[in-house]
């Protein structure tokens, strides 16, 4: 047995959040599959939580962790399985399997359990995939075959990791163009620009190189009604395009801010300064019934 230690635990930590991760993926992927299959959505928060749960209990009997297999699912609904009763029968099959049939089952050949498996992994598969990899954008296309790749060569987990990671920064490149600038004139006479679209870490160059400083009004007004401050990256973007103002001899002003835009300039205390501009109030004239 193993030493009750924190150095033990620091070995088996890293192993543990693996194992967790690729039960915790296996389970929901099958629940995903059998609910395409059966057109019945389940619980993901409650099937994690009673996974974990039962997870728990088992390892104070010394047990082994499960989850829910894609492999055996598929074989049970096949089979016409779609209730609860389908997998207790499962399980209970599967423990008197292992009481009492060991000896039986011991003599089944290996290669005839890698067939089934192969159906299984044949009746699973995506197909769709191939056929539609060439309609799809080249960078989905290139995540889907990325993940597919480092399943193999590692784990489903690392996978699902690497594969979220790209597609995030997949998305921010695509998304960092989104942001457009339009440019009007009030009845004041100040120039207001009007920002359509997130303003993070991504869209930042694309947003300051929209800003002519030299021309215009003296008092500039920037107007994020359909647009976010989303990061730390933004409000920098704010700083330096106030600075670029402030050193052509004009004053920047911020309207329509969200809620937590305003959280973040507060915090941002001497980052940002620039003149907040106050949310005007309109108000619906309605007519009084006589």
């Amino acid at each position: 047995m193993a030493p009750f230690k924190l150095e033990t635990f620091y070995i088996i930590a890293p192993y543990a959040g693996i194992l967790a991760a690729i039960g915790l993926i296996e389970s929901l992927l099958t629940l995903n599959l059998v609910g395409d299959m059966t057109n019945k959505r389940g619980g993901a928060s409650q099937e994690s939580i009673a996974q974990g749960i039962a997870n728990t209990i088992t390892g104070f009997f010394g047990g082994m962790g499960g989850c829910a297999m894609i492999g055996q699912s598929m074989i049970n609904v096949n089979a016409g399985g779609r209730g609860r009763l389908s997998g207790i029968t499962a399980a209970l099959c599967l423990l008197m399997f292992i009481l009492v049939g060991s000896s039986l089952i011991e003599k089944i050949p290996l290669a005839a359990l890698v067939g089934v498996m192969f159906i299984v992994v044949i009746g699973t598969f995506e197909w769709s995939s191939f056929r539609i990899i060439r309609k799809i954008p080249k960078s989905d296309a290139f995540v889907l075959i990325l993940v597919s790749a480092v399943t193999v060569a590692t784990d489903l987990a690392v996978a699902v990791v690497v594969g979220v990671i790209v597609a995030a920064l997949v998305f921010a490149w695509e998304h960092a163009k989104h942001v457009k600038i339009s440019l009007s004139r009030e009845e004041n006479g100040w120039d207001a620009y009007t920002v359509n679209g997130p303003l993070f870490f991504g869209s930042v160059t694309h947003f300051l190189n929209q800003f002519d400083v030299e021309q215009g009004s003296q008092d500039i007004v920037i107007d994020f009604k359909d647009s976010r401050v989303c990061d730390h990256s933004g409000l920098e973007a704010i700083d330096t395009l106030a600075e670029r103002f402030t050193q052509a001899g004009k004053v920047l002003h911020i309207r329509h801010l969200s809620a937590e835009c305003r959280t973040l300039l507060r915090k941002a205390g001497n980052l940002v300064e620039v003149s907040v501009l106050e949310d005007p109030s309109y108000f619906v004239a309605t007519d009084s019934l006589a």
